[in-house]
């Protein structure tokens, strides 16, 4: 996927926890160290939107998506990654977009050892472009992340009004908390999305 907005530097930008009131205690830290933590029941979401051009990047521990993180052992967990892939490449349903801001996928990416086959890499919509090798997602200590990277673009941006993530939150139970990262028309907002609190407006 072509680097555009995403490139920005979200590390430099620290959370806002004021938007998450789920009656625990959170305390503000480095932002760039807590993108690069594996932490199950935490995901990061990056967004960016600029004129008609709208990118996500979702990055999550595997277990939050999967409910496991070893290499499938049965038929019902291959069932399971099957699900998990059908579901994160609905990006319109998982982020809550509205039908009016008519927006199209043109370019998603994948990524995530456990995911297996071409679904781990790059693809494109319209078909340009053929697969990528997938960059392995399995780390030293055990652990696998999941990474969905999307570009989509939205005729009437306007009609986006929040992010929306509780059909995100309701396919994906094991996702506690979203800390996202996000570049819309209000400027820099950094929020730690819930469950109960899953909206931050643009």
């Amino acid at each position: 996927m072509r680097p555009l907005l995403l490139a920005l530097p979200f590390v430099l930008l620290p959370l806002n926890y004021s938007q998450a009131q789920d009656g625990h205690d959170h305390h503000e830290h480095d932002a760039a160290a807590s993108l690069g933590a594996h932490e199950h029941g935490t995901a990061h979401l990056d967004v960016a939107l600029d004129g008609t051009a709208l990118e996500l990047a979702l990055h999550s521990p595997a277990a939050n998506l999967l409910g496991f993180e070893h290499a499938p052992a049965s038929a019902a967990d291959e069932a399971q990654v099957a699900r998990t892939r059908q579901q994160l490449e609905q990006p319109l349903v998982l982020f809550g977009l509205p039908a009016a801001a008519a927006c199209d996928v043109s370019e998603q990416e994948l990524q995530g050892d456990l995911l297996g086959g071409a679904h781990a890499g790059y693809q494109r919509r319209d078909g340009d472009a053929a697969p990528s090798e997938p960059e392995p997602a399995a780390r030293a200590d055990g652990h696998s992340d999941i990474e969905a990277r999307y570009r989509l673009d939205c005729r009437h941006p306007e009609a986006i009004q929040a992010l929306d993530l509780r059909t995100l939150f309701e396919r994906f139970p094991a996702t506690e908390r979203i800390q996202v990262q996000l570049i819309g028309p209000r400027g820099q907002q950094g929020a730690e999305l819930t469950p109960d609190h899953a909206q931050l407006p643009f």
